[in-house]
């Protein structure tokens, strides 16, 4: 039976597996190391180019934030142009130029890489990220005057020693507007320490200046809130931020509407007033801009590999080829390694039978178990051979030591030749006479010639004719001989070799049944098939004699007695007859049970079939 390998276990699978498992390791490292070494590059040199777009977009977003208009900006961009080596244009929204730092002429990048409005950002900034959207340095009418500013810092130093007598450390912050905030370390609770009567709160009322502010802020939203449908009720107030950057950012109260509370009114009161803070401001800020960066004559673009990218590459490719040598070599090594213990072991002298380990279960394993089959059938061959040579020589040897026995007594006149030692030596001759057919019918079966004459024959005819046969020696042995016979069983078949086989079933059947046994003959009708059964009630057979019963020479008893065991030649020719009809031949038998030879014949046309 053709063994059948598991697909990953073929050696062609394994060896597809190997290649794309080097090839895609080799592209995986190749596109990492391109990945890694162009993102470290790119990084290299556009974080440089990030940092000084993040620094122009704040200055010029601090100018326009300080600046009612652009007027003056043109020195600024090209100072920053200088320092960047970027080129700067910024534009109104119709593209009308603003201040450019390429010469007159030079084409604008297809895209603005940001918009500058200090009233409506979303960017960060060197002050920090605009979560209101509007630039802390856009400070309008909340910029305090000297007077109001040296008020509030004496406050603020005074705050700020006090904090300092219980133990922390202050820091005075003044933000864009000139307002000083007092701001403590992360972490710091004035509770903690003791220190809340430090804060007294002076230092957060809003000055007259803002005061002024907060109540024009609000007049600027109380249409906006009528409109939403709510009712001020009351003046703006303001609170802020401990951080000192956004003075809003703290919370304002409009009325019982806070910029902390939640629901629809709440939403509705801060949008009024984010709308009223960026009227109040418009007046004090540039116009919105538009901001195009590109490549200026200072800093063409360039793209150098460095060293650290040069020796990652050189050691990545030196990894790849070390990987791809030790997989190739471990590859190559378990597949040359049974190949070369198949060669040592053919290269042996025959006489060894020597086998080698079957270690993998691939292509080369199978190729393994089948030199060792092949090893191990020619040694049971080299043993028949032997064995049958050592039969032959046996079978031959009695018959003629008997015939030359009693022709030299009869020479030397010992005895006389009458008709009972004449009787003797024809029977001899004719055991002879019988090995030396069956030896031949054996090498024709082997060599291929042995020939069959086809023809329409009745199963239940060819039983009969064997019986009848066989009925004297039957009747002799005191055996009954029986025969039953399917009428549909019809066999295409040479009947002289039929009967031949058959024939030398029922004597061996015949030998090994004892007296008032019995031996039965059955022909039925199997499908295609035509089965032929010849069954005893002998002895049987035991289990470790079955695989021999259609070997040459070999018998059930060890004694070569052809009385009791034949020549052993019988049931090998009854195998090549039964092949040569394209039939097949098998033994069942249990130990004091019997033996049950089984002949399975392709079926053949009845007469009355053929048209």
């Amino acid at each position: 039976m053709k063994r059948r390998i598991p697909l990953r276990k073929r050696l062609l699978v394994r060896l597809l597996f190997v290649s794309a498992l080097i090839a895609v390791c080799s592209v995986a490292a190749t596109a990492w190391l391109a990945v890694t070494t162009t993102t470290s590059a790119l990084k290299e040199e556009q974080g440089q180019d990030l940092a000084a777009d993040n620094r122009i977009l704040a200055q010029l977003s601090g100018y326009a934030a300080t600046h009612s208009d652009w007027s003056g900006v043109r020195r600024t961009v090209k100072e920053l142009a200088a320092a960047t080596g970027r080129r700067i244009a910024l534009t109104t929204a119709d593209r009308t130029f603003v201040a450019d730092s390429a010469p007159r002429g030079t084409p604008l990048p297809p895209r603005p890489a940001a918009g500058i409005d200090p009233l409506r950002t979303d960017t960060y900034t060197e002050t920090g990220a605009q979560l209101s959207g509007i630039d802390p340095r856009v400070v309008g009418p909340y910029r305090l005057p000297a007077k109001e500013r040296a008020r509030l810092a004496a406050l603020a130093a005074k705050r700020k020693q006090c904090f300092g007598q219980y133990g922390l450390q202050a820091a005075v912050v003044r933000t864009a507007s000139g307002r000083p905030v007092v701001t403590l370390p992360d972490g710091a609770d004035p509770a903690g320490y003791g220190a809340t009567v430090c804060e007294d709160g002076q230092l957060n009322i809003p000055t007259a200046t803002e005061r002024q502010a907060l109540d024009a802020l609000s007049a600027l939203a109380e249409p906006c809130l009528h409109q939403a449908g709510l009712d001020p009720g009351g003046r703006l107030y303001l609170t802020f931020d401990p951080s000192g950057k956004d003075p809003f950012a703290g919370g304002y109260l409009l009325g019982k509407y806070s910029k902390r509370s939640s629901g629809e009114a709440g939403r509705a009161a801060q949008r009024c007033v984010q709308s009223a803070r960026r009227a109040q401001l418009e007046p004090y800020v540039a116009p919105v801009a538009d901001l195009f960066l590109g490549i200026g004559d200072q800093n063409p673009a360039r793209f150098d590999m460095s060293p650290a990218n040069k020796g990652k590459v050189v050691g990545v490719a030196g990894l790849v080829l070390a990987v791809t040598v030790a997989v190739t070599a471990v590859v190559a090594i378990r597949l040359v390694r049974p190949l070369r213990a198949l060669t040592l072991a053919a290269q042996q002298p025959p006489e060894l039978h020597v086998q080698v380990p079957v270690t993998t279960r691939d292509e080369t394993g199978i190729l393994a178990e089948a030199f060792n089959d092949l090893t191990e059938r020619r040694r049971r061959l080299e043993a028949q051979r032997k064995a049958m040579v050592s039969d032959i020589a046996h079978e031959l040897r009695s018959p003629l030591t008997n015939i030359r026995g009693w022709l030299e007594v009869v020479r030397d006149g010992v005895v006389d030749p009458d008709p009972a030692l004449l009787d003797s030596l024809h029977e001899e001759a004719l055991v002879l006479q019988r090995i030396i057919d069956d030896l031949q019918d054996l090498s024709a079966a082997d060599a291929g010639t042995l020939r069959v004459h086809r023809e329409p024959l009745r199963a239940g005819d060819l039983l009969d004719q064997v019986a009848a046969a066989h009925r004297v020696a039957a009747d002799a042995t005191g055996v009954a001989l029986r025969t039953e016979a399917d009428a549909a069983a019809w066999l295409d078949a040479d009947p002289v070799r039929m009967r031949q086989a058959l024939g030398n079933l029922v004597s061996n059947a015949l030998r090994h049944t004892p007296a008032g046994g019995t031996v039965t003959l059955v022909a039925r009708r199997d499908g295609d098939d035509v089965v032929l059964t010849v069954t005893d009630t002998g002895p049987g057979l035991a289990p470790e004699d079955l695989p021999h019963v259609f070997e040459r020479f070999w018998r059930a008893e060890k004694s070569r007695s052809r009385r009791t065991g034949g020549s052993g030649l019988g049931l090998p020719i009854v195998r090549h007859l039964v092949a040569a009809h394209g039939g097949t031949a098998d033994v069942a038998s249990e130990p004091g049970e019997g033996a049950v030879f089984t002949l399975r014949l392709p079926s053949g046309p009845s007469p009355g079939d053929e048209t």
